[in-house]
């Protein structure tokens, strides 16, 4: 039995061996006729967009490249801090890390008392300066402190934005 399952196997063996070794001519005419084939087609070329065209004339405008004239000239007119001002206790906090506690006084005499992150309080007046944007003290009243704080305007510049603090309940 062994032995016939051996002849079987080599049989087949040798059928296959003898498909694989055809004539040549087989493989050939089969590239040939791939390489006859048509070749498929391209896609067609994006058209392309026009553009309008621009003539940038500035020949009376200022050069992007160059500082503005305000820096140029150590800054113009309009507002800014002072460098030489000597800095109070409470411009090392940020504004709104500062709450205000209540009032001291009354009419034209009235006192401000801010709570500042270190729980110190403090006494602030018209004049006064507070926060990390160089904020004076505009007016003090029972219920909230005006300021005015100088900051950058991105041209060189600084403007002037209002703000308060507001007495909470």
């Amino acid at each position: 039995m062994m032995h016939a399952c051996r002849a079987g196997c080599v049989a087949l063996l040798c059928v296959l061996a003898s498909a694989c070794s055809g004539p040549e001519g087989d493989l050939r005419g089969w590239v040939a006729e791939v390489k006859a084939r048509p070749a498929p087609p391209l896609e067609p070329l994006p058209v392309m967009q026009q553009f309008e065209t621009f003539e940038y004339a500035a020949q009376g405008l200022r050069d992007p490249f160059t500082a503005p004239l305000n820096e140029r000239d150590g800054g113009g007119s309009g507002p800014r801090p002072d460098p030489d001002r000597r800095k109070e206790p409470l411009e090392a906090f940020p504004l709104d890390s500062l709450k205000m506690a209540g009032t001291i006084g009354g009419g034209s005499g009235l006192i401000g008392l801010v709570t500042a992150p270190d729980r110190v309080v403090y006494r602030v007046r018209q004049g006064n300066y507070l926060g990390q944007s160089d904020g004076r003290v505009t007016e003090v009243r029972e219920d909230r402190i005006d300021i005015v704080e100088l900051v950058p305007d991105g041209a060189g510049g600084w403007l002037e934005r209002p703000a308060s603090i507001a007495l909470e309940d």
